[in-house]
């Protein structure tokens, strides 16, 4: 039977509770204070969920408690998937595979203009022999396999592209590269101000925000002349913008979004206070056992 210490430690999740990307400090064991919660319906799986710390973009406000003294539970079918770098290859390519134009064209000796007389006879002049001016052989004749307008892009399953973006997601969780902000509402328009923040989060690397609705007006033109920062809808997020960019900052609508269409466990979206975990080492034998 497993005892007391084994069995607090089995339900702490081995990550997202101390990530390098938030202000202050978390205690290496937390949990939250609803962690062993039951399924509401017998339609659901028994995945317990996993909790991210939440984090905030707007600076603190005096007073204001730490958004990393709260953490929001989420899907495990959605960020804890296992990691699988076939199928994040194969997604890129067939995401890249369709942003080829496919528009290059070169004239064939039937296309180039010039007459299609033989130039001399085929025998008898000593010299090799020849057909008409838009020979490929000839300086402005036609190009021998030339290529033509053709589409690139390649067919894969739909399900495979879901699971892709699964194991996307997954990797940037693993990595501590993803953050979850209750909202990515802006206060102002100024580009100054924005990398300022993002110098104090020290977010210097390529930054994609996802929104789960609009993007706001606001954090696109502070972000618009930013360089490594991107902003777009949940909607419009693909494989590749998982993996080209360095850190995924969701709001709380993106992560609902994109678990009503990726999920499979039916975890509800909560956002919940940390409190320490009490952890009792187990009790010295006695002296009569």
């Amino acid at each position: 039977m497993a005892t007391l210490l084994q069995r607090a430690r089995a339900i702490v999740q081995p990550y997202g509770l101390a990530s390098r990307s938030f202000s202050g400090s978390l205690p290496a064991i937390a949990r939250a204070s609803n962690l062993n919660r039951t399924p509401s319906s017998s339609s659901e799986t028994l995945n317990p969920p996993f909790y991210l710390p939440l984090s905030s973009l707007l600076p603190r406000k005096p007073g204001e408690p730490r958004a990393s003294s709260k953490v929001v539970s989420l899907d495990p079918s959605v960020f804890s998937h296992p990691i699988r770098n076939d199928i994040l290859h194969a997604a890129v390519v067939h995401y890249r595979d369709g942003l080829r134009q496919g528009s290059a064209s070169t004239k064939t000796r039937a296309e180039v203009s010039g007459s299609g007389r033989k130039l001399r006879p085929q025998k008898g002049s000593g010299r090799a022999r020849l057909g008409d001016r838009g020979s490929p052989m000839l300086r402005g004749g036609g190009r021998a396999f030339g290529p033509k307008p053709r589409d690139f892009s390649t067919k894969l399953p739909r399900k495979v592209i879901e699971m892709a973006t699964r194991v996307g997601l997954s990797a940037k969780v693993k990595e501590q590269s993803l953050c979850v902000v209750e909202t990515l509402q802006w206060p102002g328009s100024k580009t100054k101000d924005l990398a300022t923040r993002l110098a104090d989060l020290s977010w210097n690397d390529k930054i994609l925000f996802v929104c789960g609705q609009h993007v706001p007006k606001t954090l696109r033109r502070s972000a618009s002349n930013l360089q490594g920062v991107e902003t777009m809808g949940a909607e419009d997020l693909t494989v590749y913008d998982i993996v080209s960019n360095k850190r995924i900052v969701l709001d709380l609508a993106a992560v609902e979004w994109l678990e009503k269409k990726f999920g499979k466990s039916n975890v509800p979206l909560n956002v919940m206070p940390l409190v320490p975990l009490q952890i009792l080492e187990d009790p010295a034998p006695s002296a009569t056992q």
